[in-house]
């Protein structure tokens, strides 16, 4: 009896790390917005594009065109190849 208590106990030891309560995952979720973005902004008054680091706020008179970039230069060619901006 002695030894399959003292089993049941190391067995318990061992693996009670793995019962350890895992950080919660964020699933359909964007991450944080730590590393700066790059947006196409488009003015709807003008048709005018230009491209910011900060996502206009929804309601203004700037829509946001496609999704953001990670570099400024990815912004860049998105801006050139986009036919719906005024040039």
């Amino acid at each position: 009896m002695k030894k399959v208590l003292l089993a049941t106990v190391a067995v318990l030891a061992f693996s009670a790390s793995s019962f350890a309560a895992e950080p919660a995952k964020t699933v359909g979720q964007a991450p944080p917005s730590t590393a700066s973005s790059f947006y196409l902004a488009q003015d709807t008054a003008t048709m005018k594009c230009q491209i910011v680091e900060i996502q206009p706020a929804a309601g203004s008179s700037v829509k946001v065109v496609g999704a953001p970039h990670p570099t400024k230069a990815s912004a860049e060619t998105a801006l050139k190849a986009d036919k719906a901006c005024a040039q």
